[in-house]
């Protein structure tokens, strides 16, 4: 099998990709990491983050989970295009992805990653400060989400990034009191047979997911 992908089972942005990866049914071996030996991970990227696409046939190893699925939709496609041909769409799709990573995605995991320092190096000002940078892209989200889909009836890499990015701030603060729309966004998107696939194989994990 040409694709393997190194993930761990738990991270949201490996649920990103695994979600591109269901959609289309593309073939791949998951290699998942052993965090007390990271030693042959680091040899293929030594910046040490996850997920990481190695494309064997191609010789490539492809890093970042945006990145990863672009390259997906160039030289694996299938049913699904994550990236619209339209230019306009695919800056806006583009536009999305950027916004569920850097305005979600990256102040959820900030706040999970403080829940596992020792209780002497916790951030509670920093918490609170994270908490009101959700809050603020929560709201844009809630006055802007399409009906459907993110993108509106057409699944996309920015579903990619919502689908996980939502799901674990639901778990630090569920959206259903505040944000209806993207509580409801967010079941249809469990539901969606790639993330559901995704969401049982971490199952036996999420009891390490770090309570506050």
């Amino acid at each position: 099998m040409s694709l393997t992908l190194h993930l761990h089972p738990l991270s949201s942005y490996c649920h990103k990709v695994l979600i591109a990866l269901y959609e289309n049914n593309t073939s791949f071996t998951p290699a998942i990491l052993n965090p007390g030996d990271m030693a042959p991970f680091l040899k293929l990227w030594p910046i040490g983050k996850f997920p990481l696409l190695e494309d064997k046939a191609r010789k490539h190893v492809i890093p970042e989970s945006s990145i990863i699925i672009e390259y997906l939709d160039q030289h694996y496609p299938g049913p699904v295009k994550f990236i619209p041909a339209d230019p306009d769409r695919a800056r806006e799709t583009r536009m999305w992805d950027r916004f569920f990573d850097l305005h979600l995605h990256h102040h959820m995991q900030s706040i999970i990653g403080d829940r596992l320092r020792p209780a002497d190096k916790k951030d509670p000002f920093g918490v609170e400060q994270t908490r009101a940078k959700i809050k603020t892209s929560l709201d844009f989200l809630e006055q802007n989400i399409g009906s459907e889909w993110v993108m509106g009836k057409t699944f996309t890499m920015a579903d990619c990034a919502a689908a996980p990015a939502l799901f674990y701030i639901d778990r630090i603060a569920p959206l259903g009191g505040t944000h209806p729309k993207a509580a409801a966004y967010l079941a249809r998107v469990m539901a969606r047979p790639s993330y559901a696939r995704a969401l049982k194989e971490a199952e036996p994990f999420f009891q390490y997911f770090p309570k506050e």
